[in-house]
């Protein structure tokens, strides 16, 4: 039944479906429109036969009187055929003819039968079962009653072979059709499944892939074809991209580090003037300023490229909270903040640990720096699983993010602090989003004190999927 409902959620199995049920209709339609017209051409030719014979029998009529009449009905009547004949008296009681009897009240009035009628024959077999006929009645100068008609048997025969034969051809189309149908959805279905297959490993990341082509040349070869020019486009440029990022940084990154070096060397000397030793601690600050911004860039990259940085493995999360809560306790004690631990113990997942250790230590050190002065100096961080998702959450008391903001601080470069008085990269959040990519979670901000007017604070939240406790 999966494999069937999957089937019929594919645009080409719904197409086929209402090609067939079309196919159907139009078929049936077919059915009925040639039963129906064979009908009526073996009705109308049964009454043109009729009508033949009525014809003669007046002429016969007309020249010899009831003599001839009798005699020729007489000789009718015993040749073998379709045809009935039957003189009957004014009251309806049968004279001669070959029927020996017919649907009461039929002789009552003159000309076609409104409809077909039942008959018997004069044989054993047919007394057995009614037969249907349809006949003309002539009424005679002298009383007589002569009634002249063809048995509908071989017509209604004719007509239930046409039926029986279109309705096996529409059975066997019908079949085939199902099977043609059965197949392309299968055919569809695999070439979409492989396609999907593909999708997913580039999003991943891994922008070597390409869509599967078969070779046949049709739309979804050349969807494939064009996608995979697409693709191929966009991983050379964002090769060229991280190239040119990774070189830059390599580049910027080496002699940033020489000229720290030397002016920590500089400053080591002895003798040094304590202005040049202030100037040598600023240039030191800030080249550790620079190099840090660097490396962050660098670990974005290769993240976001999926390079080894980021290979996963079975983490145990909650030591992981706990030991990043302590690594950061003493700083929060340094700026008169108290960092407080709320983690379920036991809650593991498939990931990277030192990627999330960062991230969690990016959320800490920003609460730190953010909540410092705060009315309610107490920062909780809280790790509980929530319906099969791992939720680390941060909450400081800080002045928050305003809501219009929320979406914008996790973009490179992008701090809040226009001023730049608090030190920071506005790279930190950015690199947190690109960790929650890599585990496929999620990262949402929202005020930890929505109804205070002032500092109304900020909770950070990571939701890991797939975690076990």
């Amino acid at each position: 039944m999966r494999r069937i409902a999957s089937l019929w959620r594919t645009t080409a199995v719904r197409l086929s479906a209402l090609y067939l049920l079309l196919f159907s209709l139009c078929a049936a339609f077919l059915v009925i429109y040639v039963t129906a017209m064979s009908q009526r051409l073996l009705e109308q030719q049964t009454r043109d036969a009729v009508s033949e014979e009525v014809s003669q029998i007046e002429t016969i009529y007309n020249r010899g009187g009831v003599n001839a009449l009798l005699r020729t009905l007489e000789r009718r009547a015993r040749q073998p055929g379709a045809n009935l004949y039957v003189i009957a008296g004014s009251t309806g009681e049968i004279l001669a003819g070959n029927v020996a009897s017919l649907q009461p009240g039929l002789l009552d009035k003159e000309g076609w039968t409104e409809d077909s009628f039942r008959y018997q024959r004069y044989t054993e077999e047919a007394r057995r079962h009614w037969n249907v006929a349809l006949a003309q009645v002539l009424f005679l100068d002298n009383g007589l009653r002569v009634l002249v008609g063809r048995d509908l048997q071989e017509p209604e025969k004719f007509r239930g072979l046409v039926r029986q034969a279109l309705m096996v051809a529409l059975g066997v189309m019908g079949v085939g059709a199902l099977i043609i149908w059965f197949g392309i959805g299968r055919n569809a279905l695999r070439r979409i499944d492989r396609m999907s297959d593909a999708s997913t490993r580039i999003m991943a990341g891994d922008l070597s892939q390409r869509l599967p082509v078969n070779g046949s040349g049709d739309e979804f070869d050349r969807l494939s074809v064009s996608l995979n020019a697409m693709l191929g486009r966009i991983e050379k440029l964002n090769e060229g991209l991280r190239q040119v990022s990774d070189n830059i940084a390599h580049d910027l990154k080496t002699p940033l580090t020489r000229l720290r070096n030397k002016a920590e060397a500089a400053l080591s000397r002895s003798g040094a003037h304590e202005g040049h030793r202030a100037s040598l601690e600023e240039i030191i600050a800030e080249s550790d300023q620079l190099i840090r911004t660097f490396n962050a860039l660098l670990m974005i990259s290769r993240v976001e490229a999926g390079s080894s940085v980021a290979e996963l493995s079975e983490v145990d999360l909650s030591a992981s909270v706990a030991d990043c809560v302590e690594l950061y306790e003493p700083l929060a004690e340094d700026q008169g903040l108290r960092l407080t631990a709320d983690v379920a113990p036991g809650i593991h997942l498939t990931g990277n640990r030192e990627l999330i250790g960062q991230a969690l230590g990016n959320l800490i050190d920003n609460a730190i720096k953010y909540a410092d002065g705060a009315v309610n100096p107490e920062i909780a961080v809280s790790l509980a699983l929530r319906e099969g998702n791992a939720v680390i959450r941060v909450a400081d008391h800080g002045p928050g993010i305003p809501a219009d903001k929320r979406e914008a601080v996790v973009q490179r470069f992008v701090r809040l602090d226009e001023s730049r008085s608090k030190p920071g990269t506005g790279l930190g959040l950015s690199l947190v989003e690109a960790v929650m990519e890599i585990h496929k979670g999620t990262l949402s901000f929202f005020a930890t004190s929505p109804e205070a007017e002032g500092a109304v604070g900020l909770t950070a939240e990571m939701v890991f999927p797939g975690a076990r406790g």
